[in-house]
């Protein structure tokens, strides 16, 4: 019976994507209409959100119709003030997607998406890369990518369809603006240098911003918040989505740290499986649902731990301290997508092997900042707060 519905499923999504391409240009442009879309419809985050919050603010957008495409969003009862919520992958979605003049996305569009030439895409993407990016990943021939096991020829492809419908894509930073380029295939014209309008919220929190969230999430007060977050891997997954294989012993963590801070433990969006909580580390670990506002477990914590996730580039704006662990570095440096940077020497932070170390430095607050400074320097240069008024004033341009 499962597989029958799968199959009814699958031929319904193609017949309404066959169709969407057949009537999309008898739908009228709506110039006062705009659509955001965040991680292909997970959820209402990042910097479509941070952009999203601006224009509402902004004289310039009033009287404008916003719509957010979010997967299940009955389901997870998200409420946005003043915008309309559609289901991802509904008729609604293909419908305005052919109707509304501004796209403001953070992902990959699939190939079937198609743009008007009036239409404006702003893409915004999600993350300065440490790890190499479409056609910059240097890889055997017989390489696949993604559950899907496309093949590095289709993956480029897609990408490369995408770009050709982006009238903007948005840099965080003079790094991105040399790197995009070359890993997406864009034409330099079309990259505009802003900073990324998430980061906003970082720079402009206020302590009492903090206090409050760490209420909302009943947090103690009188720790120290590490924020473990940790990022997926290419060659783990099921069918159903990536997996994540926790190699971390909380419980020889909370032996070590546990007088003086508590774990927050985020995993990426892109995961499916969940952690299962532990009662004996309750007080100690607190699990954080992959889908989570990640800007405000930057604002509470005190201390990053990370692996070969972007987190630590937007985490660096508060000049705290960053640890890595990267239990399999030799494994994911060789046989997975390789990096941009030179991690022995980029990092804002020391790379650690094992747990026990990490620990034990962490408590001691053994943490050399020199390397965050000359770090910060780098990447965080346009991080001042006002990213997402630029933004808006390069898409006023298109009113």
């Amino acid at each position: 019976m499962m597989f029958f519905l799968r199959l009814l499923k699958k031929w319904a999504g193609k017949g309404i994507r066959l169709l969407y391409k057949l009537l999309y240009r008898f739908v009228s442009i709506d110039d006062k209409l705009v659509i955001f879309i965040s991680f292909h419809g997970r959820g209402y985050s990042d910097n479509p959100r941070a952009i999203y919050e601006a224009m509402i603010q902004d004289p310039r957008w009033q009287g404008y119709r916003f719509i957010w495409f979010i997967k299940h969003h009955k389901k997870k009862a998200i409420s946005i003030p003043d915008a309309q919520i559609k289901e991802y992958f509904s008729f609604s979605y293909f419908y305005h997607l052919s109707k509304a003049k501004f796209w403001v996305v953070n992902c990959k569009l699939p190939l079937y998406i198609c743009k008007k030439p009036e239409q404006v895409y702003l893409q915004t993407w999600h993350g300065t890369p440490l790890k190499r990016l479409a056609h910059d990943i240097d890889v055997a021939e017989d390489t696949t990518f993604y559950r899907s096991a496309v093949s590095y020829e289709q993956m480029c492809h897609s990408y490369d369809v995408d770009v050709a419908r982006y009238n903007y894509m948005i840099s965080p930073n003079a790094f991105c603006t040399e790197v995009f380029p070359h890993a997406f295939g864009i034409d330099p014209q079309k990259l505009v240098e802003t900073g990324y309008p998430r980061n906003d919220f970082i720079v402009n929190a206020t302590k009492e911003q903090v206090i409050s969230i760490k209420k909302q999430l009943q947090l103690p007060l009188d720790k120290k918040i590490i924020l473990y977050a940790p990022t997926w891997r290419d060659n783990s997954y099921v069918s159903a989505g990536y997996t994540f294989e926790l190699k971390a012993d909380f419980h020889l963590w909370k032996k070590i740290l546990g007088e003086d801070f508590i774990v927050l433990f985020k995993p990426h969006y892109l995961i499916i499986n969940k952690y299962q909580d532990d009662p004996s580390l309750k007080g100690f670990l607190y699990s954080i649902p992959a889908t989570a506002e990640i800007n405000e477990l930057y604002v509470i914590s005190d201390v990053l731990i990370t692996d070969y996730s972007s987190v630590f580039f937007d985490y660096a704006i508060l000049k705290r301290p960053m640890y890595f662990y990267m239990y399999d570095l030799e494994n994911y440096a060789s046989d997975l997508r390789g990096f941009y940077l030179d991690i022995t020497k980029d990092l804002p932070g020391a790379i650690y092997r094992r747990e026990e170390p990490l620990c034990q430095d962490i408590k001691a607050g053994v943490y050399d900042r020199t390397r965050l400074d000359a770090f910060s320097k780098r990447f965080n240069n346009l991080d001042d707060g006002q990213a997402s008024k630029r933004v808006l004033d390069l898409l006023a341009g298109e009113q």
